[in-house]
């Protein structure tokens, strides 16, 4: 007979990293977690985790069982939901943590409609360029440039964030508008450079990509700064295309050397792992995801499984 609670604190300690993790998640010693893993190996006779000094690694038995017990728990959530919806009053805080940009200019309205629907949610959002450990920092939300690749974290692809080259047309009336990649030496760049962000331009010319050079007058860890001071003529910049959208309609900003493609990157959204979804993190994701559709339809990327068609606008 399965010993349910057995089964959810293995899952606590594959979604957390570690017995002590999923001690504090659960609210039981350590002692405990460690001997209820030890009986369900027993019980199973088989070794479900590798465990070393520094690290927990799943066997590929304990890989294949969590699969399976993941989905169990999952329905077991939903059914608990399905039959509490009406009752369960949707409250808590939400830690979340976005780059800079994208706060600014796409969470704040979203966060006060959001916190308009459900007055008993509180947000502590932290707009950030810097790297962050999700799970160390008790992060419940994450957006970011592209993907961390953390095994311990769900992520879900938003948007391309396409970034390409632009200037402001008094800068290319006066330095001229390159044609090539190697024009670009000619030019002044105004470089973005972070965490997230490579510094330096490259470039696909349909076979190789071309690392351009030009002459760097300011370098930024901002995007928005960046895109600012190229409407102001001081020279080239690249940023997502999604932050100069408003630039590029109204001309303040002109699209540079189409035909030479950039490394492309996403946005994305992540949070821990976990064997089901608190109601919190569910309503605001659904909440999420309805803006994305709004604003960039078909453009989005990968969709919950929890999204209906209804939700997509389909």
């Amino acid at each position: 007979m399965m010993d349910l609670n057995r089964v959810q604190i293995f899952a606590q300690v594959v979604e957390q990293g570690s017995f002590t993790g999923a001690a504090k998640a659960l609210g039981i010693t350590k002692a405990t977690v460690s001997r209820k893993i030890a009986e369900l190996e027993a019980d199973t006779g088989t070794q479900l985790l590798f465990r070393t000094t520094r690290a927990l690694k799943l066997t590929e038995a304990g890989s294949s069982y969590y699969n399976r017990i993941n989905k169990i728990l999952t329905d077991l959530q939903s059914a608990e939901n399905q039959l509490s919806a009406q009752q369960q009053l949707i409250k808590g805080n939400l830690k979340i943590v976005c780059p800079i940009e994208l706060g600014q200019l796409f969470l704040g309205p979203i966060f006060a409609q959001f916190l308009t629907l459900y007055p008993d949610i509180t947000i502590e959002a932290e707009l950030t360029n810097r790297k962050v450990d999700v799970i160390e920092e008790g992060i419940d939300l994450l957006f970011q440039i592209a993907d961390s690749g953390d095994t311990r974290l769900q992520s879900y692809a938003l948007v391309n964030a396409h970034k390409s080259l632009m200037a402001s047309p008094a800068y290319l009336a006066e330095h001229g508008t390159p044609k090539v990649p190697q024009d670009l030496a000619k030019h002044k760049a105004i470089r973005l450079q972070s965490a997230h962000i490579e510094g330096a331009w490259k470039l696909f010319d349909g076979k190789t990509w071309i690392v351009a050079e030009p002459m760097t007058q300011l370098t930024v860890n901002n995007v928005t700064l960046a895109r600012e001071a190229a409407i102001a003529g001081l020279g080239i910049t690249a940023v997502p295309s999604i932050i100069a959208q408003v630039a590029l309609e109204k001309g303040y900003l002109i699209p540079l050397l189409d035909d030479y493609p950039m490394v492309q990157t996403k946005v994305v959204l992540s949070y821990p792992q976990r064997a089901y979804l608190p109601r919190k993190y569910r309503v605001f994701i659904e909440f999420i995801y309805s803006a994305l559709f709004k604003r960039w339809g078909s453009q989005v990327l990968e969709v919950p499984d929890f999204i209906g068609q209804a939700d997509q606008g389909e």
